[in-house]
């Protein structure tokens, strides 16, 4: 149904777009590295989830929606740039905060859940992102709901596992430096500066 080559050459389209830093990246390493690899691992899955979603919406058309009415878009942008500016200010207002406190708060899990399907949910250009990509490789020829079924399954297997990588690694390093409080506030506040750039970039409407 789909040619394995076109398939390598998505996969490969999708492996250089995981690998470039964006608040995706930025919100499952800083999640792992403050607040420990299982809420980074579930911060991914929330990604995942927030994908899924984009695959269904861009097969159902949504994307050309916001393509024909940009007031809709420019919402969503601003929201998303809202958004990554509160998670700025969150990590900030917790440079000085104990790491082993905020890895075992009371639903740490699920809330890292919900800011990893809003991070990406709240990106109108993941969405279109899925949007133009998808059509590339899918013919008219063949079923269409197959095959964004199955080319929908790589995109978000293949950023998952990118995530878990991202995860781990994190975590890994952040548990090397865990002794030095001034590196973890370093990082700390590095990290809430990618997601104030981030913020920035989407307000503006920067690609």
């Amino acid at each position: 149904m789909i040619d394995p080559s076109d398939l390598l050459v998505f996969m490969a389209a999708l492996a250089a777009v995981y690998l470039l830093p964006g608040p995706d990246m930025a919100l499952v390493i800083s999640t792992s590295a403050l607040r420990g690899p299982k809420s980074g691992l579930m911060a991914a899955l929330g990604l995942a989830l927030s994908r899924t979603l984009h695959v269904t919406l861009s097969a159902l058309g949504l994307a050309a929606l916001f393509h024909t009415h940009p007031i809709l878009f420019d919402g969503v942008r601003w929201v998303g740039a809202a958004y990554l500016m509160w998670l700025a200010w969150k990590i900030l207002s917790r440079a000085d905060g104990d790491a082993t406190e905020i890895a075992t708060e009371t639903g740490a899990g699920w809330a890292a859940i919900q800011r990893g399907v809003l991070t990406n949910l709240l990106n109108p250009k993941a969405l279109m992102f899925c949007a133009l990509l998808l059509p590339q490789f899918v013919s008219t020829q063949h079923d269409l709901a197959a095959q964004y079924l199955i080319l929908g399954s790589v995109l978000v297997g293949l950023g998952f596992l990118f995530d878990v990588v991202y995860a781990l690694a994190a975590s890994s390093v952040a548990k090397r430096f865990s002794g030095s409080r001034s590196i973890r506030k370093i990082s700390t506040l590095a990290f809430s500066g990618i997601f104030g750039f981030a913020a920035i970039r989407l307000a503006i409407g920067g690609s």
